[in-house]
């Protein structure tokens, strides 16, 4: 089928099935407008909006600072390869056909996704306006991760948060896969392209059920419960080991009457009287079916370390977060049972 351009001679076009696409990639640093099957410098796009408004050759070309043939030949090149004209003209000047009515909304949007692009990763990259996202374990929850966003929101306000929480292993996992941007977590064997930042000490309580026999206490030694089943964590969570260590130096392997991968879980099994569980202050845990115990030897703490990737992008405001932790942790009013490493923090500064 012919198509007659009124900007450029007659040529042989194939009309496309679906000349007007419903989606569109952007390639910024190209300024490439991917259209369907085709490509579109995002300089076509301005061209044929500004003449779409302007509908005189002459005066558009004077607005974007071209020559009236160097606009004449980007509006044809876009009609080509779009596979229709979209101007028709008149005394006066041009004006939109049909198709090119349609074009221009398509165009519009094009051009405003664009721009609403430009300005979300501005807002990213700007200190001051970005958006934080980070991972943590659940003992945290209560005290530790509102006061520190707390504090930093006194010194960024416009800062945004997005928070997940779940287990050691599930907010590593997502930091490898760059769903956030930081974690909060137990220590993990050596991953690659993860570093990490000790920051805090959290106490680990002897969680009994209350009709056990060292209920009413509230300190006891762990060797107390050598012969007690234990309800504890997986194999493959990195609290398994630190709990088997304390439990070897009190002189006995804990008999593992049920495992787990959550503290939530493991509090619950407990209540159930299904054995003790040595485990951090939890969310949630029912009290009234259980009891909190400190233990006196060993001091029974694991430590919480921030991570982050090394092999990707962080954002300035990400950049600005971590180096706050890093040095301002020491001001953050932990609760019961955590407690800053302060040495630690001293001798990395």
């Amino acid at each position: 089928m012919r198509i007659e351009s009124s900007f450029g001679d007659m040529r042989q076009q194939s009309i496309r099935n679906e000349p007007y696409r419903k989606s569109m990639d952007t390639d910024f640093q190209s300024s490439i407008v991917v259209w369907g099957d085709f490509q579109l410098d995002f300089q076509q796009l301005h061209n044929f909006r500004v003449l779409s408004k302007i509908q005189n050759i002459t005066k558009a070309a004077k607005e974007l600072s071209l020559t009236q043939s160097a606009l004449s030949k980007s509006i044809a090149r876009l009609e080509e390869d779009v596979g229709v004209p979209l101007f028709e003209r008149n005394p006066r000047g041009v004006i939109l056909n049909a198709y090119g009515n349609v074009f221009l909304q398509y165009a519009n949007r094009a051009v405003q996704e664009m721009t609403d692009a430009q300005k979300k990763i501005n807002e990213m990259i700007d200190p001051m306006h970005g958006v934080i996202s980070f991972g943590f374990i659940p003992s945290l929850r209560p005290s530790f991760v509102p006061n520190l966003i707390r504090l930093f929101l006194k010194e960024t306000p416009s800062v945004k948060f997005q928070l997940s929480q779940g287990s050691t292993r599930k907010v590593i996992h997502q930091l490898e896969s760059a769903e956030v941007d930081l974690v909060f977590c137990s220590p993990q064997d050596e991953v690659e392209n993860i570093s990490t930042f000790p920051i805090i000490n959290e106490e680990l309580y002897l969680v009994v059920p209350k009709e056990h026999r060292l209920a009413q206490m509230k300190e006891v030694d762990l060797c107390e419960v050598e012969n007690d089943l234990f309800v504890h964590y997986q194999q493959d969570l990195p609290l398994r080991q630190v709990i088997d260590g304390f439990c070897e130096k009190s002189g006995f392997h804990p008999k593992v009457a049920i495992e787990g991968s959550e503290d939530e879980i493991i509090g619950g099994l407990v209540a159930a009287n299904c054995g003790v569980a040595l485990m951090p202050s939890t969310p949630g845990l029912d009290l009234t079916k259980v009891s909190m115990l400190r233990v006196r030897e060993p001091q029974c703490r694991r430590v919480i370390e921030m991570g982050w990737r090394t092999n990707g992008y962080m954002s300035p405001a990400v950049e600005r977060f971590k180096n706050f932790v890093i040095e301002s942790i020491l001001l953050i009013d932990c609760p019961q049972g955590i407690s800053v490493m302060a040495d630690d923090l001293k001798s990395k500064e």
